[in-house]
């Protein structure tokens, strides 16, 4: 057994107990109601990074939320630096009432720790800071140079790192980066995610009288905004999945037959996730199969539509106005500003006769990611993830998008390897979140192995 592995073993009572107090901590970034929580989080996470031995530690501003950075740069010029990413904020936990436990009031059952931030993304970047202490407390050094970028507003796209980012690139700049914000495919099945969908969303307003009309008296004489914006929304996509905006596909990295064999070789029962999701059938894009849909094609959906009268019985008003929120999921190669520009165009297009149309970008926008397929910090990953499991990793993307993945790319110019160890049923972004302790070591000896690895090449 080596040193760092006696000394997880020993200590992981103590982990446990850190990650409990981690978790209480409201670190809510979409609500202003806990700005000050998602500060107590970054002064709690800098503590524990100046704790195990971390240098230069410093809570950045960034105009929003704050960043951590740390670092330690011993291991010497020949040795790569590699860059260690997570974030401290959470999701909000309503509805409360769903919770079999307060979701800020962690507690460990059956070997899981159930609270909101448990596996996303406490669990998962609170790991990496155990793996370098295992190092330094039994070696008194690493075998390469590490830093750390944790941030609390990965919640909410992201807003203020692209500006921060820029303004800090020659602090952050490194030779590799890792995320402790991923998943493996099962409790004892790894996965590497090689890829990510961008993200875009929109909000369409059409507006019709000055303001809400009896129906009887002028129904038949002007424009409904709400039949309008349905009618507009309808000319989007076609019954057959297709998106009807004219140039939404031109950039669109086609899939190769390598990565559909890619795909088919994960384990997919259609049945299962049908029942899983109470759907009568799967609906989507025709040409391509669920789980290429799912990964690999962009979509464009109605988040939530509304206007008139939505009480109790009926109103008859027609009413002076109409909104629908849309999101739009990219794939390489598409921008978010040219899918905005040309959803603009179609709505200027399309806006039926007798109403009038703005459409906003909304934000916490998102470049897809792509990894390459020879990435060196991708092939290390795979290789310690077979070693842990003792099994080979599948090859998977997300239709999901991580903002900071794609920023880091054009900030600091590398590619970021997702490697973290939550799985996608621990009710991520739901009631009863969960973060499996078995994986929670597990994560520790594979980052243990990664500095190891990384130190020998």
């Amino acid at each position: 057994m080596t040193d760092w592995m006696d000394f997880l073993n020993t200590h992981q009572n103590r982990f446990e107990s850190e990650l409990l107090d981690f978790v209480r901590i409201p670190s809510v970034s979409a609500s202003s109601e806990y700005s000050q929580d998602v500060e107590n989080a970054a002064a709690w996470v800098s503590k524990k990074l100046k704790e195990v031995g971390v240098e230069n530690v410093l809570t950045m501003p960034t105009g929003g939320h704050p960043v951590v950075y740390g670092d330690w740069l011993h291991a010497g010029k020949s040795k790569p630096t590699i860059l260690i990413y997570g974030h401290f904020d959470v999701q909000p936990a309503e509805p409360f009432n769903l919770w079999d436990t307060p979701p800020f009031e962690p507690e460990i059952r059956d070997g899981k720790v159930y609270g909101r931030g448990a596996s996303d993304d406490k669990g998962g970047m609170l790991i990496p800071i155990l793996s370098f202490e295992a190092l330094i407390k039994t070696t008194e050094k690493l075998p390469v140079n590490v830093k750390f970028l944790f941030e609390g507003q990965e919640e909410i796209g992201s807003p203020q790192l692209p500006k921060f980012m820029a303004e800090h690139r020659n602090k952050f700049a490194c030779d590799m980066i890792f995320s402790s914000d991923g998943l493996q495919w099962t409790e004892d099945e790894p996965n590497i995610v090689m890829g990510l969908k961008g993200l875009l969303g929109v909000e369409i307003k059409v507006t019709g009288p000055k303001g809400d009309q009896h129906s009887g008296l002028h129904g038949g004489a002007i424009a409904n905004p709400l039949m309008a914006l349905s009618q507009l929304v309808s000319s989007m996509k076609s019954q057959n999945g297709k998106i009807l905006i004219e140039g939404f596909y031109d950039d669109v990295a086609e899939l190769t037959e390598e990565d559909r064999a890619e795909i088919s070789k994960v384990p997919y029962d259609e049945d299962e996730y049908i029942n899983e999701l109470g759907v009568p059938e799967l609906f989507g894009e025709i040409g391509f199969s669920t789980r290429e849909r799912l990964w690999a094609r962009p979509t464009l959906d109605v988040n939530g539509i509304w206007g008139g009268y939505q009480g109790l019985g009926s109103k008859t008003v027609h009413p002076s106005e109409a909104s629908v929120k849309i999101t739009c999921r990219l794939v390489a190669n598409q921008k978010p500003e040219k899918i905005f520009n040309l959803i603009k165009q179609h709505v200027e297009n399309n806006t039926p006769t007798g109403t009038r149309s703005t459409v906003e970008k909304l934000a916490g926008d998102a470049d897809p990611f792509l990894m390459p397929k020879s990435h060196n910090a991708s092939k290390v990953v795979k290789d310690i993830l077979a070693d842990v499991y003792g099994k080979e990793p599948y090859e998977t993307r997300l239709g999901g998008s991580i903002p900071i993945m794609t920023i880091m790319l054009n900030e600091l110019g590398v590619h970021g390897t997702m490697f973290g160890f939550s799985l996608g049923d621990e009710n991520l972004h739901a009631p009863n979140e969960f973060f499996r302790l078995k994986n929670f070591k597990r994560g520790q000896i594979a980052y243990c192995k990664l500095f190891e690895s990384l130190g020998l090449a």
